[in-house]
């Protein structure tokens, strides 16, 4: 661990005071509302998905104000700082601004490393920011996922599988669940007759 990493474990840091110092950093870091944490590697089958998920949603997109970014772009939610594996802003920003405080549709694809993060912390820091209307978590080894849909102060859950399409009108792009998935090879689905 550096130096400036020890400090940085002795008290609370600010907002601010974790910008200035991940901006010092070779590695990206999340921020927790407390402290800084390290971002792990994923597998191929996480970048894979993310990646479609870049693509699929990017090549939907209507017009030029909304745009796809992630995983190296961070967005403030909640007093803290993530990196989503993928997510769609639609208001102009700075060339060389770092950091989006306004996602409007945020996706995380999950790992066993990181699940309980995606599907609690993240989910209340997500909830609690308004610009978010849709949360959508990726499982890694099905074609799968949780969305939260914002329905006035709250994020509703719905259920997505292979032969369903992902519905996202708050920026006019619909993708099957499919496509995200392409070019992984997942495992057999357990037979129902077991």
């Amino acid at each position: 661990m550096d130096a400036s990493m020890s400090v940085a474990l002795r008290k609370p840091m600010t907002l601010a005071e974790f910008l200035a110092w991940e901006e010092r950093q070779e590695l990206r870091w999340e921020f927790d509302g407390f402290e800084p944490v390290a971002m792990t590697g994923g597998t191929r089958a996480h970048e894979i998905i993310a990646g479609n998920v870049r693509f699929s949603v990017q090549s939907r997109l209507p017009g030029a104000l909304c745009r796809v970014f992630g995983p190296t772009m961070k967005i403030e939610v909640a007093g803290r700082i993530r990196y989503p594996d993928a997510f769609v802003v639609c208001t102009p920003g700075p060339a060389k601004s770092t950091v989006v405080r306004d996602p409007a549709v945020v996706f995380e694809v999950l790992s066993d490393s990181t699940s309980r993060t995606d599907r609690i912390e993240k989910l209340r820091e997500y909830g609690a920011t308004a610009s978010i209307r849709r949360y959508v978590i990726l499982e890694q080894d099905a074609i799968a996922a949780m969305v939260f849909v914002r329905k006035e102060n709250d994020l509703v859950a719905d259920t997505l599988t292979a032969g369903d399409t992902l519905r996202m009108p708050e920026i006019g792009v619909e993708v099957p669940m499919a496509e995200f998935y392409t070019g992984i090879e997942l495992p057999p689905e357990s037979s129902a007759e077991a």
